[in-house]
């Protein structure tokens, strides 16, 4: 038998009421998705700080520098991810948050297909990364970290999100994601809206000369990016964009 349990409930209400009810609260919804939008602008315009330390990881093909990590994209985007002795659960787990973290990761064509790459980078040997991931079918690049690199970007006590981009071989952190922060991140969205590029679509508020194409356009099927946008999702992509555009959202 289910118990009930006992809490005082909202009141039930007809469906008029209830949708009346809906549109207010749509309307604070809306005001902080909008604020969360001029965030993101903001955020775009931090300053830079330049990266000028070699660091080295081990990845499953041996060493890398932080360039090596950007995997020849733009932009990337670290999570220091607690898999490593004296961690609850190793060596069969990584930290249950990070693990619930990486659960989360959504599929990564996405985001490369916006130019940037997200890795996790941990203290654990590559053969135990290895096992890890196998076991938990995550599939997000990880490296182990060898140097005081997570304790430079303010990782090496709590979890958290790095980015940086690269101009050359110049190479620039640009934000921090940390504590609760870290529990929105996961959709390709979460991930661009922490980027100094941003989405990179034309509704957005960047700074002149930051690369944007139409909303939708660049949307597709993760095991088709290679074979670009057709004609047809071209038409349907630019009508969405008109009706998002006439809508106000």
């Amino acid at each position: 038998m289910t118990k009930h349990m006992t809490m005082k409930t909202p009141p039930v209400v007809s469906r008029q009421e209830w949708d009346a009810a809906r549109e207010k609260m749509l309307v604070k919804e809306k005001a902080t998705l909008r604020a969360k939008d001029a965030l993101a602008a903001e955020r775009r315009r931090m300053p830079w700080m330049e990266v000028d330390k070699a660091y080295v990881f081990e990845g499953p093909n041996g060493k890398a520098s932080l360039l090596d990590l950007f995997e020849g994209r733009r932009q990337l985007i670290v999570y220091r991810a607690f898999f490593e002795p004296g961690v609850y659960g190793w060596p069969d787990h990584a930290c249950r948050g990070c693990s619930l973290g990486a659960d989360q990761v959504g599929h990564l064509a996405h985001l490369n297909a916006r130019n940037t790459t997200l890795a996790y980078a941990s203290r654990a040997p590559q053969a135990d990364i290895v096992r890890l991931k196998a076991r938990m079918g995550w599939e997000m690049p990880w490296y182990t970290i060898t140097d005081s690199f997570d304790k430079d970007f303010g990782v090496d006590e709590w979890h958290g999100h790095n980015v940086f981009i690269h101009d050359g071989d110049r190479v620039f952190r640009t934000y921090l994601i940390n504590s609760r922060g870290d529990e929105q991140m996961g959709t390709v969205w979460s991930y661009l809206d922490a980027t100094p590029l941003g989405r990179q679509e034309i509704w957005e508020d960047s700074p002149e000369g930051y690369p944007q194409t139409p909303l939708y356009s660049w949307w597709n099927w993760h095991d088709n990016y290679e074979a670009g946008t057709d004609k047809k999702w071209a038409e349907v992509a630019a009508a969405g964009e008109a009706a998002f555009r006439d809508k106000g959202e």
